[in-house]
């Protein structure tokens, strides 16, 4: 079995890898689709309201494929993982798959009557709120460790484990993180007054997300010895302080991009890359556990056929996925209007 420090690219570091695509891809995906959700909230005008919905109707239920192959693939691919993390997680998981629910039974009865939208759009609003809390929640609640028993193979913590600051932080910080997809998106598939109110909503947002990113990352360490290790000791600080200037270049180039320059798509670009960097983070952080810091992936992973015969499956269907999801979003590129749809 490989050790912490003898990394070896096998099938199981393969299956780790291609669950974290998934949920990584899920996120930056559905991600912009709850924070739009969220902002549903400041906009009052119906017209508006129907072109932030109409901005996403055609890839939401698209995106959250994502979402299903992650968590089938860690079924499948680490059952010891999943039986751990699941009853730890319970709570949080279940409020935001019942949150996903209401969201897209409002996405189709919304269009459907006049007399209760609004119970729809409050539908749609608090959906989209409780699904990006609890997701954070739930990341937050295994960062900070989950109490097993390693001998019987069982989740040994209490209902309630999961409920810290740390983990209500975490959660905050990914709502706001999402409504600021949610903004740059809308900037960027939008166009008059719309389109400069999220502008506007967008710089508020990005202070605050950066100053969540700051928080959560140095709290982290302090959370587990094996994590302040991974990121303060030898030349790993050297890495440490990389990371931190990309964060803030990133961040430096999305709002010169949004007041400066104006742009359109590029701010929802670079607010992507901050997501995707941070996931970066999270996963240098975790590596190679997969129920931080007691269980390895090889610890977690099912057997070797099982392995090979999922990822024929993977070979095939994951191709098939991008494409699809490609090529949604290609056919509804460009800018949307309550009139005319997509143009």
């Amino acid at each position: 079995m490989p050790l912490v420090d003898g990394f070896s690219f096998d099938l199981t570091v393969i299956w780790a890898f291609l669950i974290a695509l998934a949920v990584l891809i899920y996120v930056v995906l559905d991600g912009f689709d709850l924070g739009l959700g969220i902002l549903f909230a400041a906009e009052r005008h119906r017209g508006d309201r129907d072109v932030m919905m109409n901005s996403v109707a055609p890839v939401w239920d698209g995106n959250e494929t994502w979402l299903v192959l992650g968590g089938g693939g860690l079924f499948a691919a680490f059952p010891l993982a999943y039986s751990l993390i699941l009853p730890a997680l319970y709570a949080p998981i279940i409020a935001m798959l019942l949150a996903l629910i209401f969201r897209g039974v409002a996405f189709e009865f919304r269009w459907r009557t006049d007399r209760w939208r609004w119970v729809w759009d409050i539908a749609f609003i608090g959906g989209s709120l409780v699904a990006a809390f609890s997701q954070g929640v739930a990341l937050g609640g295994l960062l900070q460790g989950i109490e097993i028993d390693k001998a019987a193979r069982i989740y040994s913590g209490g209902w309630w484990d999961w409920l810290t600051p740390f983990s209500v932080t975490v959660g905050v910080a990914v709502v706001v993180g999402y409504m600021l997809l949610g903004a740059t998106w809308l900037v960027m598939k939008t166009s008059g007054p719309l389109q400069e109110r999220m502008r506007a909503r967008a710089w508020p947002l990005g202070v605050a997300t950066i100053g969540f990113i700051g928080v959560v990352s140095l709290w982290t360490p302090f959370l587990q010895e094996g994590y302040y290790n991974r990121w303060f000791s030898d030349w790993r600080i050297v890495l440490a302080a990389l990371v931190a200037l990309a964060v803030l270049g990133i961040a430096a180039a999305m709002f010169r991009s949004l007041t400066v320059h104006r742009h359109e798509y590029r701010p929802f670009v670079l607010a992507l890359a901050l997501f995707v960097l941070c996931f970066g983070g999270l996963g240098m952080s975790m590596f190679p556990y997969i129920v931080p810091t007691e269980v390895t992936i090889w610890e977690a992973a099912a057997p070797r056929a099982s392995q090979i015969f999922m990822l024929v499956g993977a070979a095939v269907l994951l191709p098939i996925i991008l494409a699809y999801t490609a090529y949604a979003y290609w056919v509804f590129r460009g800018k949307v209007d309550a009139d005319t749809g997509y143009h």
